[in-house]
């Protein structure tokens, strides 16, 4: 960060805010306007923040990696439009042409995601003028405007939950921190919430059907392009959503019991072809090749781990769930744990940083809804109300997929509490909607009981 950061911020701040006066009328009610502005603050303060943090506490990082790399964006458009647009449509690993000057000193140009990341941030810089902080607040207004669009449609859902779903997308500390700033997680929340909004949009609601499919496709490329694994724990949960709610519209009970077998077999093979279709350009996540990745990817977090700790050492943020050996049964046999880890741990016994300390608060949080809706409703009931609820159907399944994939692969508490921030704010809105339905069937019982007591206590009138 540099003067220039501080002498542009206030006034690229400034503007946001403007825009964001007068875009509030449009895109909010009165339930959900007063969430607008300080949502909106909180990502813009969690950019800042996570700058600061990776400048002075972790003393570099990935989002400055992506900075400075795409500075040779920046210096080919001062050369030529021409060089420029070269460099920005310069394919993954591909030094030839004009634009192999300024790309042999990219770093992590070989990988598509890290350059997708690099050219996002290039393109934004040429609107302000290279400043990190700037990039920064842009990369947290674009994934604000997808958390916003899944809130809407969360929303829509869910009308009388405006609160609580509001806290779940936007004020858990994690996920306005690490999805906020130049980074991956960044691009593929806000991208995801986008996709979220346009699948409902597409395939449940009456309107905004082109708009939603435009959209929905943008956010996919850009997801497949960053972290496809990310699509493939997003599209089967989805497609089940989409089988639970048209399947709940059948008025008559009977037809809907023997219709479900069918459309749900339906979906399955949608979801699988479909699964294929957006894995079929990557070697890494290839839906027969998913297994032997793990395991690659697990190895290789450990070793990047240990060589950052030292050699033999360990920082405390370390976690092993099992071996993987590159066998789907490997990935069930540690997929409890997984799940376990990803959503409730770290504990706070196990805090040996700030960071820590921020997650295993989430955690603990987690850990505590989850089991007190438990042991109010019962095991049965629990998974009877999640599996009843389309809405909370879809947020248990991808969270659980989710989780078992990061939760399974990375190693070390650190990049964990940055890989499962997509699946924090579904997570969270199944579990409110569960504690709804929980007080809502609480209260029948309450009012039945003063019912038969009043029935009870009434004296029989005198003739």
């Amino acid at each position: 960060m540099t003067w220039i950061d501080l002498f542009l911020t206030p006034f690229y701040l400034l503007i946001i805010y403007v825009l964001a006066y007068i875009v509030k009328p449009h895109v909010s009610n009165r339930h959900t306007g007063k969430y607008f502005i300080p949502a909106l603050s909180l990502k813009l303060l969690g950019a800042v923040c996570l700058g600061l943090v990776y400048q002075f506490y972790y003393d570099g990082g990935d989002t400055f990696s992506y900075f400075n790399s795409a500075k040779q964006i920046w210096e080919a458009f001062n050369k030529s439009t021409a060089t420029g647009i070269d460099v920005i449509t310069a394919e993954a690993g591909n030094y030839s042409g004009n634009s192999s000057t300024y790309t042999m000193r990219m770093w992590g140009f070989r990988s598509q995601a890290n350059l997708m990341v690099i050219k996002i941030v290039g393109i934004l810089g040429l609107i302000s003028f290279g400043s990190y902080t700037v990039i920064s607040l842009l990369f947290a207004v674009l994934s604000f405007s997808g958390l916003w669009a899944m809130y809407l449609t969360f929303y829509k859902i869910r009308p009388t939950l405006h609160k609580e779903l509001a806290i779940a997308s936007f004020f858990v500390p994690s996920v306005f921190f690490w999805g906020s700033g130049i980074m991956k997680d960044t691009i593929c929340i806000g991208a995801l919430g986008w996709a979220f909004f346009g699948f409902y949009h597409l395939l449940l609601a009456t309107e905004k059907k082109i708009f939603s499919f435009v959209i929905l496709a943008v956010s996919i490329f850009l997801i497949k392009e960053i972290k496809t694994y990310l699509i493939l724990s997003f599209l089967p949960a989805a497609i089940f959503w989409i089988v639970l709610e048209y399947n709940k519209r059948i008025k008559q009970v009977y037809i809907r019991v023997l219709v479900f077998p069918l459309i749900l077999g339906i979906g399955l093979v949608v979801a699988y072809f479909g699964a294929v279709k957006v894995s079929e350009d990557s070697d890494r996540y290839a839906i027969d090749k998913i297994a032997e990745r793990a395991a690659i990817t697990s190895n290789y977090l450990e070793r990047q781990t240990l060589a950052r700790a030292g050699v033999g050492r360990r920082t405390g943020s370390e976690y092993s769930v099992g071996t993987l050996d590159g066998s789907f049964g490997s990935i069930l046999t540690v997929a409890p744990q997984a799940i376990v880890v990803t959503l409730y741990r770290p504990f706070l016994f196990e805090v040996r940083n700030p960071v820590m300390l921020l997650s295993a608060i989430e955690a603990s949080w987690f850990l505590f809804l989850t089991i007190y809706i438990i042991c109010k409703t019962g095991v049965i009931k629990f998974f009877t109300v999640a599996f009843k609820d389309p809405l909370v159907s879809f947020g248990m399944i991808f969270s659980i997929v989710f989780a078992i994939g990061v939760g399974a692969t990375s190693g070390n508490f650190g990049t964990l509490v940055r890989y499962k921030i997509p699946l924090i704010p579904f997570y969270l809105v199944a579990l409110y909607i569960m504690l709804a339905e929980l007080r809502k069937f609480t209260g029948r019982k309450k009012q039945v009981r003063r019912q038969r007591y009043v029935v009870h206590t009434t004296p029989t009138p005198m003739i």
